[in-house]
């Protein structure tokens, strides 16, 4: 398969952080099978909240909120085939600022934004990988974020194709998790854009067989 890129968004402040070692590992797991990959920080780039885009929205439809949003939208997460978000749980949910990720894409996808046909596109077809940590080891801790992140990608027609739980509470903890979460982080890089999502319905077209060959699942 010819390389293909992947960007990594780190959720968690923490630059030594759980979260931004499950993106290393990932990574690195990517440039091992050949493919590029880099690990952004969202609070580099997300300072501002939505808010009424009827009031807010600059005369020529672009967002006027002043941070770098655009430039993390357009530069990085568009041209990308995969994103990868690692993050921490914070009461059970995503942290603010990746779901202000998903929250602004309401002024860039409506009509009235000049590139909205170009990042509809942009999304489309993408590969998700969800790589979480908290001290908590319940299953039911993520449930709540995995919808999100599955109906979303769903909603933009892209796939969740990827979804790990590390246990960890203080800077590198994860790395004495004994489910070797950076192993399976690091795998999933390699394996990101092999990694298949399906999800039939009652007259879904299908081949009878996951991994036989034929390209990627419908």
């Amino acid at each position: 398969m010819a390389a293909a890129q992947i960007c990594c968004l780190v959720a968690s402040p923490r630059r030594d952080g759980n979260s931004h070692l499950l993106a290393q590992a990932l990574a690195e797991g990517a440039r091992e099978a050949g493919h590029s990959a880099s690990t952004l920080f969202v609070d580099d780039f997300v300072a501002g909240f939505l808010r009424d885009c009827r009031s807010c929205r600059s005369a020529d439809g672009t967002c006027s909120i002043n941070d770098r949003y655009d430039e993390l939208l357009l530069e990085h997460l568009l041209p990308a085939g995969a994103v990868a978000m690692a993050a921490p749980i914070y009461w059970y949910g995503l942290p603010a600022q990746l779901k202000c990720i998903i929250d602004r894409l309401v002024c860039y996808t409506s009509r009235a934004h000049p590139r909205s046909e170009d990042v509809m596109r942009g999304l489309a077809g993408k590969r998700y990988a969800l790589l979480l940590s908290s001290e908590e080891s319940s299953y039911g801790m993520s449930v709540g974020i995995v919808q999100q992140i599955s109906d979303f990608s769903r909603y933009t027609h892209g796939s969740l194709v990827a979804l790990l739980n590390a246990v960890g509470n203080r800077r590198g903890e994860i790395k004495h998790d004994p489910a070797e979460p950076l192993t399976a982080a690091r795998r999933i890089g390699r394996d990101l854009f092999r990694l298949r999502a399906t999800d039939y319905r009652i007259d879904t077209q299908r081949p009878g067989a996951v991994w036989g060959a034929g390209g990627d699942h419908p």
